[in-house]
């Protein structure tokens, strides 16, 4: 308990030293968020806002776990898959906001390295980790899946719908960052009781990370994460899941990023097929915006059914 308090602390203390030297260089080199004409009206005062600041939140989480948890294959191949999603989400930022490409990083492209970080951790975890499963537990039935082969499409299928789901929900100040604080929290619990605790303590340390970056990221915002930090969040997220073997409970836990993503595929849907929108806007954060919710409102009940669900899995796990 010792060492997820000290990485959770240090984790914090990282990012608020490094942010205030690193969002005024942010601001000089121009790595200004642009908001979509297409959202709300109230987002326009946001347009240049330093982005990319997932810089410093995952220096925090790298830094504090590389000191408080055991080097082991474990640890090793959740900084892996998080530092694989953080590259990718700095690649898209990067031609966005500096090469000016509006798609930024082709979805394909994106896909491509999430297949990647999949096998490789799929054949490091088979070689290396003794607990390595290619089956599925299901909470309160407390039934076990095998899926063999498929389990690698189980896997990239987790991977890629966690770092598009805490994507979709960077959307308002400190809404991401909160619900992964409160999420990863929730993670940190689970991991002990599985007997994950080097797990643990890189959940506390991403805990700490996010709570320090919400000093500057809280409405108002100083800086956003961009997809720098929401991808490579979300990657983590799916990787103490999987690592865990817990994979059902990150819906649970992570039931307001399962809401933000579902809100943005029906709402496609929908339109394609009926041309109706079931809500004023997506992801569903703007929908309650639009409906006459302050932004703090919006974040301040995501946050709280983020904490309700995230204790209904640590009971469904026991």
């Amino acid at each position: 308990m010792e060492n997820l308090l000290m990485a959770g602390a240090f984790a914090m203390g990282v990012v608020l030293l490094i942010a205030p030297t690193c969002i005024p260089i942010l601001h000089r080199l121009k790595f200004g968020q642009s908001i979509r004409a297409e959202g709300p009206k109230s987002h326009q005062v946001k347009s240049g806002t330093p982005t990319m600041g997932g810089i410093f939140l995952i220096a925090g989480i790298v830094a504090a776990t590389l000191t408080f948890a055991q080097w082991n294959a474990e640890i090793f191949l959740a900084l892996f898959i998080l530092l694989g999603h953080f590259i990718l989400g700095f690649i898209d930022d990067y031609l966005k906001v500096v090469r000016k490409h509006n798609q930024g990083l082709l979805a394909r492209y994106k896909l491509a390295g999430q297949i990647l970080i999949v096998v490789v951790t799929t054949l490091v975890a088979s070689e290396l980790l003794i607990d390595f499963s290619t089956a599925v537990w299901l909470p309160i039935v407390d039934v076990t899946f095998e899926l063999g082969k498929a389990y690698l499409v189980f896997m990239l299928f987790v991977m890629v719908g966690a770092s598009n789901a805490v994507n979709l929900t960077d959307g308002l100040d400190g809404l991401a960052s909160g619900c992964m604080a409160i999420a990863a929290s929730c993670y940190a619990v689970i991991c002990l009781l599985t007997g994950h605790a080097e797990l643990a303590i890189f959940c506390a340390a991403t805990v700490g990370a996010c709570i320090g970056f919400l000093r500057f990221n809280f409405h108002p915002a100083k800086v956003f994460m961009g997809d720098t930090g929401s991808l490579a969040l979300g990657g983590a997220f799916a990787a103490v899941g999987i690592l865990s073997h817990t994979e059902v409970l990150l819906a649970v836990v992570g039931f307001v990023f399962v809401c933000e993503a579902l809100s943005v595929i029906l709402q496609v849907i929908s339109f394609q097929t009926t041309g109706r929108r079931i809500f004023r806007m997506s992801p569903l954060h703007h929908h309650f915006e639009l409906g006459g919710w302050s932004e703090v409102k919006v974040v301040f009940v995501f946050w709280t059914v983020g904490l309700i669900f995230g204790v209904i899995g640590l009971l469904m796990l026991n």
